[in-house]
């Protein structure tokens, strides 16, 4: 809030409360009753921001104690996983035709390919190139096409719980992040491996256990969505490149 404060001022801009008590108040004005009005409500909000923090490591610590999975449950239970697995292998079952069969989300799907190493080229590039089992093959990839460097946006939440939660990796690519504002909140968008991005999701499983605080499960759903959209989203890239 001190932040967008100064930046107001700077381009002789003017935030003024619109109802209430303190009506007609210009929170970017320089008087003292107006600075102490503002540094308080910057060190409310601050509490609250830290109390959000320790309620949602409150909640998984209880539900680990408790004995609950944390992390995102999958839809595909083991023996649907190993089906889903040896149709596109052996039989060359493309990624939404499978997620038609289980009656899941393609990103499911991909999830599950994944995780068996099944799934050689992102997103639906591989049905574009005639893979698995089709008439053309790709060229042999290269360590950059099966891990690429995305960018993605990380929540402001769950990058403050990544400082101290993931590996050196993880918090050597959020120090090189960039910082969005985004209303009262932010993101660190970040440039790294599609690996990277990964582990950084994984170090956060304990976020979405169902104890957790709703913010906290709210940021890692957004988080895990958009790491699932990155592959799909360079593969439609290219095929628009392709048509063009």
């Amino acid at each position: 809030m001190l932040d967008v404060r100064d930046i107001l001022r700077r381009r002789g801009l003017h935030l003024r409360i619109a109802s209430g008590a303190w009506s007609g108040m210009d929170l970017t004005s320089e008087d003292p009753m107006t600075k102490l009005f503002v540094a308080m409500l910057a060190g409310v909000l601050e509490f609250q921001r830290d109390m959000i923090s320790e309620n949602t490591k409150d909640g998984v610590a209880a539900a680990r104690n408790a004995g609950k999975v944390l992390g995102r449950p999958t839809r595909l239970n083991p023996d649907q996983a190993a089906a889903v697995v040896a149709a596109h292998q052996n039989e060359g079952a493309a990624v939404k035709a499978l997620a038609r069969e289980y009656d899941v989300d393609p990103k499911v799907i991909r999830r599950v390919l994944d995780s068996a190493g099944a799934r050689g080229v992102p997103g639906d590039l591989a049905d574009l190139l005639g893979e698995p089992g089709g008439e053309e093959k790709a060229e042999p990839e290269s360590p950059a096409a099966t891990d690429p460097v995305v960018s993605i946006d990380v929540p402001g939440l769950l990058a403050e719980h990544l400082q101290d939660a993931a590996d050196a990796v993880v918090r050597a690519a959020l120090r090189g992040g960039r910082t969005i504002r985004r209303d009262q909140g932010y993101s660190l968008r970040v440039a790294a491996p599609l690996s990277v991005h990964q582990a950084a999701l994984e170090a956060c499983s304990a976020l979405a256990a169902d104890g957790a605080a709703p913010a906290g499960r709210k940021a890692y759903r957004v988080y895990a969505d958009r790491i699932d959209d990155a592959p799909a989203a360079r593969g439609m890239t290219a095929g628009t490149a392709q048509s063009a």
